[in-house]
C-alpha cells in the first residue's frame, strides 16, 4: 500500500520532508479494523511530531490523527463495524497513523460517520471534537443540560483553532455563555458565528478585556493555546470553585499553589490517554464520536473544514503541515481524495 511519511526533520518546503513509500498492507486481528482511508486532516500535533524528530529513522515514520474511510476487513474480536461500513476516528499515537492508504484501528476507538457530509467535512472532526467533548463534559465536569448550566460562563482561549472552533459549539449546546478569545476581524467573526457570546482579544490583557465584557470571574476556562503565556489571567479569572482546562502542556512549571485560596481544580486534557494506557474506558471514544456523528448529520454540529487538498499525496500534505505551522490557521485543514 501507498503510504506519506518522513525519515528525518527537514523544512516542510524541503520535498524530503514528508515523503511517498510503500509497505505490506497490515492485516485486521482482535479488535481492529482495516479502513481504506479516503481523507485525513492536518492537526498542530502532527507538525510537532515531525519537528520533534532527532536523528534519521531507518524507516518512514507514518502519522496522522484524522480519518474518514470504509471498513475493508476487521479482527475475530470486532463487534460494533462491519466491512464496508463508513467511518471516523482520531486513531492512536502508539501506531502508523491515517496518512496511509489502509489503516489498522482498534474499534473501541471508531465512530460510524456521518450520512450527510463529505468526506472532507467528516475528516475535519475526530481529533477536535473528542479533544473537545473530554475537555468539557469529563474533566471540566460539564452536563450537556443547558438547564443546568443557565448562567454560567466558559472562557475558550483560541476560539478560532480546530479544538475551539468545536468547543465553542458543544459548549454553546449545553447552554453555557461561551466568551472565545480572537484577535482579527476573520477570526473573531469565525468564532461568533460558531456560538460565542462574546469575544475576548488574546493579544491584549484578558483579564481587561473579560471585565470589560462585563464578568468579573468565570466558572470553567478551557486553555487551548499558551498556558505559560495566559496561567496569570487564568488565576484572575477563574471563580472559587472554578474548573480549568488546558490541552497544550507548558514550557516551564506553572505555580498550581497560585489557585489553593480559590479552590479551583486544574486538569490536563489529552486525547490520546486512553488510547495510549488502554484504559478500561476507552471504548468511550467510540460513543463520544457516535454522538458527534448524531450531531453532525442533525446540523447542530457544524464541520470546521476551511482549507481542502485534493487528493491525498506528499505535496498536497506538505503543503497543509506550512499552513498548520503558520499558526494562522481558522477551523482545519483537510486531504481528501
Amino acid at each position: 500500500m501507498r503510504a506519506i511519511g518522513f525519515t528525518e526533520k527537514l523544512p516542510i518546503e524541503n520535498e524530503k520532508s514528508l515523503i511517498t513509500f510503500f509497505e505490506p498492507r497490515p492485516t485486521p486481528s482482535g479488535h481492529d479494523l482495516l479502513v481504506n482511508v479516503q481523507a485525513t486532516s492536518v492537526n498542530p500535533v502532527d507538525t510537532s511530531v515531525r519537528r520533534g524528530t532527532t536523528g534519521t529513522l531507518t524507516t518512514p515514520k507514518v502519522i496522522g490523527w484524522d480519518a474518514y474511510g470504509t471498513v475493508t476487513a476487521v479482527g475475530e474480536a470486532v463487534t460494533l463495524f462491519h466491512p464496508g461500513d463508513r467511518v471516523f476516528y482520531a486513531g492512536s499515537f502508539k501506531r502508523p497513523g491515517t496518512d496511509s492508504e489502509y489503516q489498522l484501528v482498534d474499534e473501541r476507538l471508531v465512530g460510524h460517520a456521518p450520512t450527510t457530509l463529505s468526506p472532507a467535512e467528516i475528516a475535519a472532526m475526530p481529533l477536535t471534537a473528542l479533544t473537545a467533548w473530554e475537555a468539557l463534559f469529563e474533566q471540566l465536569g460539564i452536563t450537556m443540560d443547558p438547564v443546568v448550566n443557565a448562567g454560567k460562563t466558559i472562557l475558550i482561549i483560541n476560539g478560532a483553532g480546530g479544538v475551539g472552533s468545536t468547543a465553542t459549539q458543544l459548549a454553546h449546546l449545553a447552554g453555557l455563555t461561551v466568551i472565545a478569545t480572537a484577535s482579527r476581524p476573520e477570526t473573531i467573526a469565525w468564532t461568533r458565528a460558531h456560538g460565542a457570546d462574546a469575544v475576548a482579544n488574546h493579544r491584549k490583557d484578558l483579564v481587561t478585556e473579560v471585565h470589560a465584557l462585563g464578568y468579573p470571574t468565570v466558572d470553567y476556562i478551557l486553555e487551548l493555546s499558551n498556558l505559560n503565556q495566559h496561567w496569570a489571567e487564568i488565576v484572575a479569572l477563574i471563580k472559587p470553585s472554578g474548573h480549568i482546562v488546558s490541552i497544550t502542556g507548558s514550557d516551564q512549571p506553572i505555580d498550581l499553589r497560585a489557585l489553593k485560596q480559590k479552590r479551583a481544580t486544574f486538569a490536563w486534557e489529552w486525547m490520546y490517554t486512553k488510547s495510549y494506557f488502554e484504559t478500561d474506558d476507552m471504548i468511550s471514544q467510540h460513543e463520544i464520536l457516535e454522538k458527534v456523528s448524531a450531531l453532525l448529520d442533525s446540523g447542530q454540529l457544524q464541520s470546521t473544514v476551511t482549507k481542502t487538498f485534493t487528493p491525498i499525496n506528499a505535496a498536497n500534505l506538505r503543503a497543509a503541515h506550512a499552513l498548520v505551522e503558520a499558526n494562522r490557521m481558522i477551523g482545519k485543514v483537510v486531504l481528501a481524495n
